[in-house]
């Protein structure tokens, strides 16, 4: 077996079993990765001087081909309603099965850390069957000193082989599906297969971390951080699409991170070294410090179109999918933390894009709303972002996160909560959907306005607003905010069709409390009571 690259001679690939392989490739900087992907035609350099790569039929996660063995350590501890159990056997056969089919084959590794802070970081070594995937991986991880690397025992081992289909009967999935990804926590291992979307590696690490953090009293988080020039962070909590990666890369604050952090008790840390941003419609106008990160050596694109004669990409082409992405490490952006570290936030977004047009731009919670729309999660789901998602749709996932908490929500709830209350953190509800009607008939929220109520948040000026008591929501809304139209403020003023509008929020409501009754025995009556509840008819 041909070995190539700086690595750790006495914790080879055969400590993994693996055995008969071709050769492996180790810790590949940018360069020698962009020359095995192209010669392997995996992927085009484009005019901007980035990687681009298609994903094939998988242009999001496959969260339904998601299963966890289940064992003595997870049996009792896993949330089993929100995780697909696999027995031990099931994965043995598809642990063995995967290595006979790298047999003869070349493979890539990368050695990772998840977690900027030393103290609870998890060791990573990521194989992977493509190279593009393998610079995918060392881009969004972070990256150790190379005099590290002679040295580096993993913890966690990741496989992911796109060419590997697996069987419904001998490995346990899902009929029909030819795609896997496999965790065993005990063993601390995961196994993707029948699918290039390379965001599936990056999320099994924060399942990860998720599933051990808690008990070191550290709550894992699905959001990004920034930070002030004078040390007060913030948190911005949602899902795919709702503007976390946007809304963080902010020029007058320093970035933490994009997507995955944790809250312990030195403060909040990045899980990882770089960022993965949306990029349908970007913009140098818009976003420049995303739009400079993404045209630029090192940077990895997935179901970006380009031009055939020009390779100049093309960033409103959503003929693939409307999840185009852009890869790069967190130094890309200029203003981006060094460290990846903070103190304790001064305020907390929860990011939603609301596709019934009833919600207001910003809100400020109470602890106890805080603690209920984090459970409930309500935000909406993007095309392209899961496999078979067409337009937009509106979904409740709770913590921002489901497909990613192994354990019971109200674990991270919790943790959360003591955390917002040890540190009188501010909490704000923010709605980067629509405005004026529904999806299909208003429109976007205006992300100028969007970005100017984010500033008054977090500059503190917001909490010296007269506000409002929403009548659906019961939550408190500004009744004006300056650079900001005053209509947008009151949802019910952009609507033409007033009577739709109410029956529309009535509807909104209603799906909240539904939604949270599989909750209520899990948390205080208080927080059962900061439910939205219809106060008042809409004038």
């Amino acid at each position: 077996m041909q070995e190539t690259g700086v690595r750790n001679s006495a914790y080879g690939a055969d400590k993994f079993g693996f055995k008969g392989l071709k050769e492996v490739q180790w810790n590949l900087t940018e360069a020698p990765l962009y020359e095995h992907a192209i010669a392997a035609g995996e992927a085009t350099i484009v005019s901007s001087g980035a990687l681009c790569a298609e994903t094939g039929h998988h242009t999001g996660r496959s969260p339904k081909d998601k299963h966890t063995v289940v064992d003595a350590l997870t049996e009792n501890s896993l949330w089993w309603d929100g995780n697909r159990k696999m027995s031990k056997e099931n994965f043995d056969t598809l642990l063995a099965d995967f290595q006979e089919h790298v047999k003869g084959k070349k493979l890539f590794a990368q050695d990772l850390y998840g977690g900027a802070d030393p103290t609870y970081r998890i060791k990573v070594r990521v194989f992977t069957q493509f190279a593009w995937h393998s610079l995918f991986i060392r881009q969004l991880l972070i990256r150790p000193e190379r005099a590290e690397l002679a040295s580096f025992v993993p913890e966690l081992t990741i496989v992911d082989l796109p060419t590997f289909k697996p069987d419904a009967k001998r490995h346990g999935g899902r009929e029909g599906s030819d795609t896997m990804v496999a965790i065993d926590f005990t063993r601390k291992i995961v196994l993707i297969c029948g699918s290039s979307y390379a965001g599936e590696m990056k999320k099994s690490v924060f399942t990860t971390l998720n599933f051990y953090l808690p008990a070191q009293n550290v709550v894992p988080m699905h959001c990004s951080a920034n930070v002030s020039h004078d040390g007060e962070s913030a948190l911005f909590f949602g899902l795919s699409g709702t503007g976390k990666t946007t809304l963080s890369s902010d020029p007058d604050r320093i970035l933490i991170g994009d997507d995955e952090h944790g809250w312990g008790p030195d403060g909040i840390f990045n899980f990882e070294g770089g960022c993965y941003a949306k990029t349908i419609n970007l913009s140098r106008d818009a976003e420049p410090e995303i739009w400079d990160a993404t045209n630029r050596f090192g940077a990895v694109l997935e179901n970006v179109g380009f031009d055939p004669d020009t390779r100049k990409p093309d960033y409103t082409d959503e003929s693939k999918t409307e999840n185009t992405r852009s890869a790069y490490p967190l130094d890309f952006i200029p203003n981006a933390s060094e460290t990846g570290r903070a103190g304790h936030p001064k305020n907390i977004i929860f990011l939603t894009a609301d596709a019934y047009g009833v919600m207001p731009p910003i809100a400020k919670l109470t602890p106890t709303q805080a603690m209920y729309h984090f459970l409930s999660g309500y935000t909406a789901k993007v095309a392209g972002t899961e496999k078979g998602l067409v337009g937009v749709e509106p979904e409740f996932s709770t913590c921002f996160g489901a497909p990613f908490l192994p354990r019971h929500p109200s674990v991270y709830a919790d943790l959360l909560k003591d955390y917002i209350n040890k540190h009188d953190v501010d909490v704000w509800l923010v709605n980067s959907g629509w405005t004026g009607g529904k999806y299909g008939v208003g429109r976007r929220m205006p992300i100028k306005a969007t970005r100017t109520l984010l500033t008054a948040a977090l500059n503190g000026s917001l909490k010296n607003a007269e506000f409002r008591t929403d009548p659906y929501f019961g939550f408190a809304v500004p009744t004006s905010v300056p650079g900001v139209e005053t209509d947008l403020l009151t949802p019910l003023k952009t609507w033409q069709d007033k009577t739709e509008f109410d029956k529309t929020a009535r509807d909104l409501v209603a799906m909240f409390q539904k939604n949270f009754t599989k909750f209520e025995k899990h948390v205080t009556p208080d927080i059962r009571a900061a439910a939205p509840e219809v106060r008042i008819a809409a004038e």
